[in-house]
């Protein structure tokens, strides 16, 4: 066990009066090295050795002096020679190194000076160097914190160790499966081997003694690793006091673990040469270095082959963690703190109020979100231990055992999976010891909770058929929170959809839901039986848009929810290689209501939030009153209906793209006249030219004299014959017109249903009855010129932003939930005049680029100048009419829009906002 540094330095002290006196030779440098390490309070021979033998860089034979394999080599010289010299012959012995033996650290030393090179750096040259008098070693012993059994390097989420541990644990998993050695057993196996590397590098077992004792004790082609390994696993399960008295020291050495990791009996595995190595390597990584929570989403990913090809791509960041866990309660605990700290009673019993704090993770995979919050606990705590026993206070800390309260039984997680709840548990317990040795650095003495006492309580179920209430009772739940599955309803599969029906078999509408509504129904209904509790998940944005708004949250504010805090849309976005980045929000929620609530938008949905402090949160995550957009018939204002444009159903048969209407043409000249352009949204913003055969009103007599056209025709019947749909069997009754005709028979606006989100506003534009629209779009026969200047400008995008849905992050504009409740201003002369004025003079500018397609025109990056400022006119004319003079962000433009949809519909009282107090 680790010394604490105050004794640390008291030997560092006398070490360096001993070996001050220059009379000392160097035949007595293994006494010095000797004693360097002891200052440590480390047995040097149990993990370096003196003079190794090595090949060097020019192929010629040498001698280390002294090398602790994959962590230190130390070069010494006589006193006063050349420091640089040792440091240019410690490098020569690299290339004679396995890779896995080349240390972290070089230290060069002539008895009087001490020089330490951190060789984490990329470029070996440039390697971080620190050089110091023997004299001033107690000044700098926590530069070899990597000795003392200390956590010396910063845990940093998106490091290539956390990738290449995984890796190399992937290697073993797949070596083990191709001899036959599979599921739970291999996956129990590799849980506790995962446990085994990380005691090795975080104090719970000795430095190198899991590695010393497969390179020592196993035969290199690991015929016999397996039988070592199983009766490792059965020591760790021993109390010392009831093992064989006549064990070998170098297995006896291993500590009692507990915990049940290591108790259920799993049959022996087979090795090989290759094996082996593979494990020694994985011995040879740094795990103190390596975060449980960043490494369990990593290592879940080799069971899976197709996941690994794309490793880390689902690891969730400790940054995105904790915009959940911040604003749901460690914001708060660390204000709670801030104020208190100063009372001493008071601190105790705020203390006291953090062990009695429970959180549940009914989705926890691999334990990220626990993790995290347990470590953030524990850190706080230290903050408070630090408080209360300041230094040189008559305070006296009365010991660490005692003074510790947070534990991991206060964690509480479902998983569906076996594995990754493995992994969970053992990632409490490795941050547990991690997070005590802190308190040992802190404080002193050595604080360890091995043999393992408390336990997390992860449960392997499918939470979604679990009643929560059996894992951990509402009455003594703090918090919920977590990140469960995102899921449309064509990616779940059979089993999901039974569990989707489960829980929402009484919600009229659910069908359109994501899978990742179910956990925020069994939430609201679990917090029914303790509404002090708050919860918050991470969501894909898709529940917050469009119709899925209406039947969830229509539910839930049924239920009482309400919206703590809320970050707006965002990328989540991973740190590994593959960087899958979904587009997500967190929402907080609970049967309560509470004063600070706060909005996190983001400009940019890759960048950072700003803060916002908000009245209320609506589920639209604005702040405005709680008012859900039902879909819609017809427009709740008086204007122009809006339609889908004409479909196909053809098979393809009824379009051409330009080289087939020009081969059609060439084949068949009379067609022409039954050739129409065809927009979908596509080709209307890339001016992408298409075409159709519109054969309405063509004649039969005609239509036999085209050959070419009537094969198509009978194409079309055809494929509407083939289908399993008896509305599209019916169609093929007529099989010269589209499947649904929708075109309208004068001018009309057409809009397309998808666009791109990066564009301030979605471009629209007049078209001709004689171009036909497809029903990618939506149109709006008989649209006047006030029509298009009110839904091109900002306060018409604004609208969009907050209710309409979303393909991946693209707008997708809806009739029902967008344009019928979208409140319109009221009809004045003056200002619709003004309108209309505006809105011709954005058809000008766009007039003046004629060569320019509309996504060139819209581009943020190309926009001309000229189109920008007709744009800025037409915002201020339309925000006239509506007599808005708010301020000129979305929320505030939503919010007043929300406040003039209640009052056309008078669904809800009108939420007003409090007066500011005076003074």
């Amino acid at each position: 066990m680790p010394l604490s540094w105050n004794e640390i330095k008291t030997r560092a002290s006398a070490f360096s009066k001993e070996w001050q006196d220059e009379s000392r030779e160097d035949a007595e440098a293994k006494l010095f090295w000797d004693a360097f390490f002891n200052v440590f309070g480390i047995t040097r021979r149990r993990i370096a050795s003196f003079e190794e033998p090595v090949k060097k860089s020019d192929d010629k034979g040498g001698f280390i002096d002294l090398l602790w394999r994959g962590q230190l080599l130390v070069e010494h010289k006589s006193r006063g020679k050349s420091l640089d010299k040792a440091f240019s012959q410690a490098k020569e012995y690299f290339p004679g190194l396995k890779e896995r033996d080349l240390p972290k650290y070089i230290l060069v030393s002539d008895f009087s000076k001490f020089r330490l090179y951190n060789l984490e750096s990329d470029n070996l040259e440039s390697s971080e160097q620190i050089e110091f008098d023997l004299k001033d070693l107690y000044k700098n012993v926590k530069l070899f914190g990597f000795i003392a059994g200390y956590q010396t390097q910063v845990i940093k989420p998106q490091d290539p160790i956390n990738i290449k541990a995984a890796e190399h644990m992937g290697k073993l998993h797949d070596a083990l499966k191709a001899v036959g050695y599979t599921g739970h057993v291999l996956e129990l196996y590799l849980v506790r081997l995962l446990f085994c590397l990380f005691a090795e590098d975080t104090t719970i077992f000795e430095k190198r003694l899991l590695q010393d004792y497969i390179e020592t004790k196993t035969s290199a082609d690991g015929s016999d690793l397996a039988h070592h390994l199983s009766s490792l696993f059965y020591v760790l399960n021993t109390p010392t006091d009831k093992r064989l008295n006549n064990l070998d020291e170098s297995i006896a050495a291993f500590p009692y673990v507990n915990g049940k990791l290591f108790e259920e009996s799993l049959p022996p595995a087979q090795f090989d040469s290759k094996m082996r190595e593979s494990l020694l390597d994985l011995c040879a990584l740094d795990w103190s270095i390596i975060s449980p929570a960043i490494f369990g989403s990593l290592f879940q990913s080799i069971m899976d082959a197709d996941a690994r090809r794309n490793l880390g791509a689902h690891y969730t960041s400790e940054e995105n963690i904790l915009k959940l866990i911040k604003p749901l309660f460690l914001d708060a605990l660390w204000a709670e703190f801030e104020k208190i700290k100063g009372n001493k009673n008071r601190l105790q019993e705020f203390h006291n109020k953090l062990r009695s704090l429970k959180f549940l993770d009914p989705a926890c995979g691999c334990g990220n979100f626990l993790v995290i919050t347990y470590r953030e606990l524990r850190l706080l705590e230290i903050e408070i231990l630090r408080t209360i026993y300041k230094v040189g206070e008559s305070s006296k800390f009365i010991g660490a055992d005692v003074a510790v309260i947070i534990d991991v039984d206060q964690f509480y997680g479902i998983e569906i999976e076996e594995f990754p709840a493995q992994i969970a548990q053992v990632a409490l317990w490795l941050t547990d010891h991690q997070m005590n040795m802190r308190v040992t650095e802190e404080f002193g003495p050595y604080f360890s909770r091995i043999p393992l006492k408390a336990t997390p309580h992860v449960v392997c179920d499918n939470a979604l058929q679990l009643n929560w209430q059996d894992v951990l009772p509402p009455a003594q739940c703090s918090y919920v929170l977590g990140n469960p599955p995102f899921l449309g309803k064509q990616q779940q599969n059979e089993n999901q959809k039974n569990d989707f029906e489960l829980v929402f078999h009484d919600l009229h509408g659910s069908g359109v839901l994501d899978f990742v509504a179910c956990w925020h129904k069994k939430a609201t209904d679990y917090m029914q039986k303790n509404k002090a509790i708050k919860t918050a998940f991470v969501s894909t944005n898709s529940i917050t848009q469009g119709e899925q708004v209406g039947v969830l949250w229509g539910w839930m504010l049924s239920q009482g929810i309400k919206i703590h805090f809320a970050h707006c849309t965002f990328s989540w976005s991973n740190e590994a290689r593959g960087k899958a980045a979904v587009h997500c929000v967190i929402i907080g929620f609970g049967l309560h209501d509470v004063a600070n609530k706060m909005i996190y938008e983001y400009a940019d949905i890759k960048g950072e939030p700003h803060e916002i402090k908000a009245n209320n949160i609506n589920p639209y995550l604005v702040d405005a009153s709680d008012v859900i957009i039902a879909s819609s018939r017809q427009p709740i204002s008086n204007v122009p209906p809006i339609v889908f444009g004409s479909m196909p159903n053809d098979g393809g048969h009824l379009l051409l793209e330009e080289n087939e209407k020009e081969d059609l043409l060439a084949a068949c000249p009379e067609a022409e006249k039954w050739i129409r352009p065809f927009l979908g949204a596509e080709e209307f913003i890339n001016n992408k030219p298409r075409y159709c055969l519109w054969l309405v009103g063509c004649p039969p007599d005609e239509l036999r004299k085209m050959p070419p056209v009537l094969a198509r025709v009978e194409a079309v019947k055809a494929h509407r014959e083939a289908s399993n749909r008896p509305t599209t069997k019916q169609l093929a009754l007529t099989p010269t017109l589209f499947g649904e005709i929708r075109q309208p028979k004068t001018a009309y606006l057409l809009f397309p249903s998808v666009s791109s989100e990066k564009r301030a506003y979605i471009p629209i534009g007049f078209l001709s009855a004689n171009t036909i629209a497809s029903n990618a779009t939506l149109v709006v026969p008989n649209a006047t010129m006030f029509t298009f200047g009110v839904m091109t400008s900002v306060m018409h995008m604004a609208w969009v932003r907050a209710v309409c849905g979303r393909l991946e992050s693209r707008y997708r504009y809806s009739a029902g939930i967008v344009y019928n409740n979208f409140p319109w201003p009221a009809l004045q002369a003056n200002t619709h005049a003004a309108v209309e004025a505006c809105a011709q003079a954005v058809l000008d500018a766009r007039a003046a680029h004629p060569n320019a397609s509309l996504a060139d025109l819209y581009d943020p990056l190309t926009m001309p100048t000229n189109l920008l400022k007709a744009h800025h006119a037409l915002d201020k004319a339309v925000d006239a009419a509506y007599g808005y003079k708010g301020a000129v962000t979305d929320a505030a433009r939503v919010a007043f829009l929300f406040e003039l949809y209640q009052k056309i519909t008078s669904l809800l009282p009108i939420y007003k906002k409090p007066k500011k107090r005076k003074g």
